[in-house]
């Protein structure tokens, strides 16, 4: 199953509660900065480092995707992005 963070957070919140409640099922993980879907940062409201902490504590192995849409140079939003994730 796909958990799309940015879905997650805009339809049900919670997103660290939903990981735990679905990680048997989880094979892909996407991100995206709230509102807006875009970069992540400090202007959006999920807070990415303690995500990826879950991610690790759940013993996840598969991907995350950084799927937001660029309002800038999408080649640094990447890179803040991947630094971010990377916990």
């Amino acid at each position: 199953m796909l958990f799309d963070i940015y879905h997650v957070q805009i339809m049900h919140g919670d997103v660290i509660r939903r990981l735990d409640e679905c990680k048997d099922l989880i094979a892909h993980v996407h991100t995206a900065g709230n509102p807006g879907r875009a970069e992540l940062d400090d202007t959006q409201e999920i807070n990415y480092p303690p995500i990826m902490r879950k991610l690790i504590e759940m013993k996840y192995q598969g991907y995350v995707g950084q799927e937001f849409i660029p309002t800038r140079d999408p080649f640094a939003g990447l890179v803040q992005a991947c630094k971010l994730c990377d916990v």
